[in-house]
């Protein structure tokens, strides 16, 4: 297969256009359509050659496509974005061409991914009333941990949106110190992922 065409094939061009928009910050502002082409398009290739790819990826709900009369911009939603970027980077389809060269800001954004986001191979395991569980390692991950525990609970408890913190916090147990438990349920309120309200997420 072509450089060219494998930069346009399947999940490979899904997870390196979202490597990019992240490295690019595009989880905390938009990213100009022209600035993601100096990033990803190759000799021989338009932006306009990503098109369907970034459409499949708002279809997905990782990424928004924003349009202000001829200027077209993009963002990385979060958690979405960031949970479809790390299972693209952990598969098997996700691996360089051999004798191509790659460009620095793809290593450059891998190895932050891995200092950020807190990918690793080998997870710390503690014990959770007797049973071993996988510390939470990262806000990325905790994130996800708390979305998924809120309808969970909210689902299973008929709470109408209104889950208790000491709920969400007794699920996640030893998995987590509770100083950074606190710490990042306030970053989540900052992010309007959840809104604290006299004791509880809504």
């Amino acid at each position: 297969m072509s450089s060219k065409n494998k930069d346009l094939q399947g999940s490979y061009a899904k997870t390196r256009l979202l490597l990019a928009l992240w490295e690019l910050g595009a989880n905390e502002q938009k990213v100009a359509r022209g600035k993601l082409g100096k990033r990803v398009v190759s000799k021989g290739q338009k932006i306009t050659d990503y098109q369907g790819i970034l459409e499949d990826l708002q279809g997905q709900g990782a990424i928004t496509i924003l349009k202000k009369g001829s200027a077209i911009s993009y963002t990385l939603n979060s958690p979405i974005g960031l949970d479809v970027l790390g299972a693209g980077l952990r598969s098997d389809e996700f691996e360089f061409e051999s004798g191509k060269t790659i460009g620095t800001w793809v290593a450059n954004a891998l190895l932050r991914w891995f200092r950020q986001v807190g990918v690793v191979v080998n997870k710390t395991v503690v014990l959770d009333n007797g049973v071993k569980v996988e510390v939470i390692g990262s806000y990325e991950e905790f994130k996800l941990e708390i979305l998924g525990l809120f309808d969970k609970l909210d689902k299973s408890y008929s709470h109408a949106g209104l889950v208790p913190i000491w709920q969400i916090r007794k699920e996640v147990g030893n998995r987590l110190q509770r100083d950074q438990f606190n710490t990042w349920i306030m970053d989540m309120q900052a992010e309007q992922l959840l809104y604290l309200q006299s004791g509880e997420a809504r």
